[in-house]
């Protein structure tokens, strides 16, 4: 991570920004970095859980340094019944905990019968594709599936990874470089950016598809919006023309690619660097016309990994 960027105000509160150069110009990373104030301190790890219903906050040694992260687990948890695991990402700087609290993904976990992770990046961040630190997260994250396959009975064929803004571009960064790994992945106010994504072979090598949300006043939209364009043009992606979505000035576009994975873009003119629908947490959007929480499970759902 770049030392000594400036601290910007924005509205409010205070918001991160970081820049890196690339050759066509000025791209900003501070999409990685608005999260605002970081967390309370969390209460310690439990390092001797046993699969059982419940919050559990678990330890996860990599790379020499000891990682946290929470699981939910629904009440009809069964070890023996292989289930669907999401991982969550949070913003920056922040931790696994601001990311459950504002994403209320554990109500669908409870109803559908799906484990939740929410992992803690380093000093509040995950090194994703412009922010931040120089852990190796994809290595961690890999870990961490195997570790929920191996000891939770997750099942490897379910397993899907969801962030927003730093945690949405190491989604991308994972989706890319951890090779068949997780199915499909859910990007809020994140994007494919940065100088690896300018590379032509920075794309995944086995199938994974993506559903995001990218907002009109989000001051990265346009690199987000590139981003995604750069994204299906290398994978051959057709998209569809954009379609109404019921709320007002939001649209949806779905593509299908060649290697058999989908696109979904939800373009929402209104909103900026936030979380749609969500109605708590410093980047929540309560109004802004369609739940990214409800419409990221609908779609891993139907898209478990492909081979």
């Amino acid at each position: 991570m770049t030392e000594g960027l400036p601290i910007a105000a924005e509205g409010a509160g205070m918001r991160r920004v970081l820049a890196v150069a690339v050759a066509a110009g000025l791209v900003l990373a501070g999409a990685a970095c608005d999260g605002g104030t970081a967390t309370p301190e969390s209460p310690p790890a439990d390092q001797t859980a046993e699969p059982a219903p419940g919050d559990h906050r678990l330890t996860l040694t990599h790379g020499g340094k000891e990682r946290t992260y929470l699981l939910h687990a629904p009440p009809t948890y069964d070890r023996a019944k292989p289930s669907a695991v999401v991982v969550a990402l949070h913003y920056y700087p922040g931790k696994g905990s601001s990311m459950q609290e504002m994403i209320g993904l554990d109500v669908i976990a409870d109803r559908e019968n799906v484990l939740v992770a929410y992992p803690d990046g380093l000093s509040g961040g995950f090194n994703a594709l412009t922010c931040c630190g120089t852990a190796d997260d994809v290595g961690y994250l890999t870990a961490l599936t195997e570790q929920l396959v191996k000891n939770w009975g997750a099942d490897p064929d379910r397993v899907y990874l969801t962030g927003i803004s730093n945690g949405g571009d190491m989604s991308f960064r994972a989706a890319v470089e951890a090779a068949g790994v997780f199915a499909a992945i859910g990007v809020v106010s994140g994007g494919y950016i940065g100088p690896s994504a300018q590379q032509d072979d920075y794309v995944p090598k086995q199938p994974v598809s993506v559903i995001t949300f990218i907002g009109g006043q989000d001051r990265y939209f346009d690199a987000f919006r590139s981003g995604v364009q750069t994204w299906q043009r290398r994978l051959g992606c057709k998209p569809a023309p954009a379609a109404p979505t019921g709320a007002p000035g939001v649209t949806r576009t779905d593509a299908r690619c060649t290697d058999g994975s989908d696109v979904t873009v939800y373009t929402l003119p209104e909103m900026g660097h936030s979380w749609p629908g969500a109605t708590a947490g410093q980047l929540a959007d309560a109004d802004a016309g369609v739940k990214a929480t409800d419409l990221i499970w609908e779609f891993f759902s139907a898209h478990p990994r492909r081979s």
